[in-house]
């Protein structure tokens, strides 16, 4: 089958997809899953009045990383992702998801060569990249530092 006919079959064959209620949906579900986590933000400022801005966001991130995981793992989170598209990938749950679905899927090759091994497959560059970035322009903070 040559090129043109290949894309003539894909074109005739895909399901179509209405762009404008797929922006919708990632749109409201994005935007409902930040509202969550202000709602989270709002709660535990009033529930524990002593602490900074920084611990309270730091709860808010572990709860919303422990709520991504949980709709993963009772299988919520993919459906709505299905529906959602990008709007539920962005946000921290999302990484959630990306990190608790593999695990998920190897986890009946074991614990170490399956679930452990696995569970970084999609999040995995994205630490390794934000890490090495974050110690090379550290280095280049301390090296600039040197001459200050």
């Amino acid at each position: 089958m040559e090129d043109k006919q290949y894309m003539d079959y894909i074109h005739a064959n895909a399901q179509k997809s209405n762009h404008v209620v797929t922006l919708v949906w990632a749109f409201a579900v994005g935007g409902v899953i930040c509202c969550i986590g202000q709602a989270f933000i709002d709660l535990f400022t009033v529930i524990l009045p002593n602490w900074d801005k920084a611990k309270v966001a730091s709860l808010v991130s572990m709860t919303m990383i422990f709520l991504g995981s949980f709709f993963t793992a009772i299988g919520v989170y993919d459906k709505l992702g299905a529906k959602a598209g990008g709007g539920s990938i962005v946000p921290i749950t999302g990484f959630a998801n990306s990190v608790v679905s593999p695990a998920m899927e190897f986890n009946k090759e074991g614990i170490v060569l399956g679930m452990m091994a696995k569970m970084f497959v999609i999040a995995g560059p994205i630490i390794v990249a934000g890490t090495v970035s974050s110690v090379v322009s550290g280095v280049i903070y301390w090296i600039i530092g040197l001459f200050n």
